[in-house]
């Protein structure tokens, strides 16, 4: 059994960013192939703190701005994770004591930033910290399993993705990005988004090597020949999606697009100053919606 100093930790939990995603088939089992560009902020996220549960059962609390919208028993995304790594170790003739999982949930629910996903990579990487590397290397071969964004999550670096999600390829350079997220406050249901895509076999991302990108213009020239194929179908559930990326645009923004499966739109700037100076004037017009100022980074931090 793990020893309870090992199972006493806090972690971040990122938001993740899909600068691109582009779907480009769909496997007999249902799930969608993807081809993305993904970052992760250093800047805005959950944070998951465990230790060692008094009870005999795995337990979640939730506080934070956006508790009352995460179940806290049967459903929760955490229970899975720690169900799962219970499983890949008693493998490996380990024993996982139940976990008293505590969740401080600041990023808004069905956004397309990662969210529950980056919260079980969160306690996935706490467990992996902690257990021998054969039995790590299996958890997270597995991790897909509770969510296909956990894996990319689990990484928690600027990478292309592939596959449902589960194939990563990290770049080695990636810019300090000076990015503000803003959500309207509309939940959008990811199902729902992808039901709603005309198509499911478009064109992949344009070539893109592993050395990455060497500063902002780079990157920003590149993806103006990507795109978000479920930024449509997200648009026509909902459109104050619109209204956000419009207005990010207007406030000078290099590009401004959906991310994920919506609604939280992102922008890249040219300057942390034009990212600052964006969202204090849309803070001021529009005090309902969810703004954070998110640079991106290489990985998660402990």
């Amino acid at each position: 059994m793990l020893a309870s100093a090992d199972l006493r930790r806090v972690r971040f939990a990122p938001a993740k960013i899909n600068m691109a995603l582009h779907v480009v088939g769909r496997r007999s089992d249902g799930y969608h192939l993807l081809d993305s560009l993904v970052v992760f902020s250093s800047d805005v996220g959950d944070f998951v703190e465990v230790a060692p549960a008094q009870s005999g059962e795995d337990r979640v609390s939730v506080t934070g701005p956006f508790a009352s919208a995460i179940p806290a028993g049967s459903g929760n995304i955490l229970l899975a994770a720690a169900a799962l790594a219970r499983r890949v170790l008693a493998d490996f003739g380990e024993d996982l004591p139940p976990l008293d999982i505590r969740l401080d949930k600041r990023l808004p629910v069905a956004a397309g930033i990662g969210g529950g996903s980056a919260d079980a990579a969160a306690l996935l990487r706490m467990i992996i910290d902690a257990i021998p590397a054969e039995a790590g290397g299996r958890l997270t071969s597995e991790a897909v399993a509770i969510g296909a964004d956990v894996p990319m999550c689990l990484n928690g670096r600027p990478a292309r993705v592939t596959g449902i999600g589960e194939t990563i390829a990290p770049l080695a350079e990636m810019p300090r990005l000076p990015l503000l997220l803003v959500n309207p406050g509309v939940a959008v249901s990811t199902p729902a988004v992808f039901a709603a895509l005309e198509r499911r076999d478009n064109p992949p991302l344009p070539d893109l090597t592993d050395d990455g990108f060497s500063n902002i213009s780079h990157l920003a020239d590149w993806l103006t020949d990507t795109r978000n194929d479920l930024e449509a179908p997200a648009l026509s559930i909902t459109g104050e999606i619109a209204a956000v990326r419009n207005r990010l645009a207007r406030e000078g923004a290099l590009l401004a697009r959906m991310s994920g499966s919506g609604a939280t739109v992102f922008a890249l700037f040219e300057s942390e100053a034009d990212a600052d100076r964006a969202r204090r004037r849309i803070t001021a017009d529009h005090g309902s919606w969810w703004i954070a100022g998110a640079a991106d980074q290489r990985r998660n931090t402990s």
